[in-house]
């Protein structure tokens, strides 16, 4: 049906359908950022789960590492900042940005500013990168690009969201009349960096496979490096976006248990979200000629620099 809605779109999508992109990539991005933050707000917010959830977030393996405990939590700043309020902020935060998001308010700010913040978990991560630690340390020994990767992928798809804008039924259109995409827009700039944002995911969980807390979708470490590459080519996207679709499905699927509660549920795949919204998009449109191997040794300027107009 998504496919029916955007139709055959091979290099230039006009208005309508990429207001339609942008909507689909817009609902999962912000759910990403609706159930994180409220899974984090409702605990923040608990008597019973404050402590652990403080405690997961300043251990020595948790996002808010020793650099940034003694920038936030001392000194002057620490006089006022406790790390539960700072908890507290930040799942608001969430919260409410990804309640925008999936509105269409104000897409095109959040966009760039969760485009870079995304890159902050890559650099708040801690990570064991020398020998000679002691061996019950908890902590991260892969490289923190790799155990991030999904974030990074996040990244990029916000910076497809950032150009093609707010998109159908968003508050941006309906309040200021503003945050539709161009009359014409060329996908090849935009279909390349949405492939590589989820071919990366998939490429760093095939070929680091069974590294610590490196994210495989299914134990098919040669699946995912064949799905990656495929995407990564710009050749059978569809074929490969499909195939993504339901491996993050299915990852998706195995994630659930009877025993714990929705939000836990929704928790445990937020992010797998927005790649089911991205897969589904590289499935309807595709993922344009900019970059394809067989379009460089064809034509290399029109594969570097987009078509030509005529």
């Amino acid at each position: 049906m998504f496919s029916k809605i955007l139709g055959d779109v091979p290099s230039d999508v006009e208005s309508a359908r990429a207001d339609m992109i942008a909507l689909v990539l817009r609902l999962g991005l912000g759910s990403v950022f609706v159930i994180g933050g409220w899974w984090k707000l409702s605990r923040a917010l608990s008597v019973d789960h404050a402590d652990a959830l403080v405690g997961r977030y300043i251990a020595s393996d948790g996002y808010i590492n020793t650099f940034f405990q003694d920038y936030l939590f001392t000194g002057d700043v620490g006089d006022v900042l406790t790390p539960l309020g700072f908890l507290m902020l930040l799942s608001a935060f969430e919260l409410i940005s990804g309640l925008a998001l999936m509105a269409g308010l104000f897409v095109r700010a959040l966009s760039f500013s969760y485009a870079f913040l995304m890159w902050s978990f890559v650099v708040a991560l801690p990570v064991v990168t020398a020998s000679g630690y002691p061996g019950d340390l908890t902590s991260h020994f892969s490289p923190a690009l790799l155990v991030q990767i999904r974030d990074v992928g996040l990244s990029g798809m916000f910076l497809v969201l950032l150009h093609l804008g707010s998109g159908s039924g968003s508050l941006d259109g309906k309040l200021f009349a503003r945050g539709n995409a161009r009359p014409q827009v060329n996908w090849d700039n935009y279909g390349l960096l949405l492939r590589l944002s989820v071919a990366a995911v998939f490429l760093v969980g095939g070929f680091f496979a069974g590294y610590g807390h490196i994210k495989s979708f299914v134990p098919i470490p040669i699946l995912l490096v064949l799905v990656g590459g495929l995407l990564a080519s710009g050749h059978l996207v569809r074929p490969a976006a499909f195939a993504a679709f339901l491996i993050v499905a299915w990852y998706c699927f195995g994630k659930f248990h009877l025993d714990v509660t929705v939000w836990n549920n929704l928790n445990a795949v937020k992010r797998e979200l927005a790649y089911l919204a991205a897969t589904a998009v590289l499935f309807a449109v595709g993922g344009g000629n900019a970059f394809r191997p067989s379009v460089l040794v064809r034509a290399p300027q029109e594969a570097l620099l987009g078509p030509k107009n005529t």
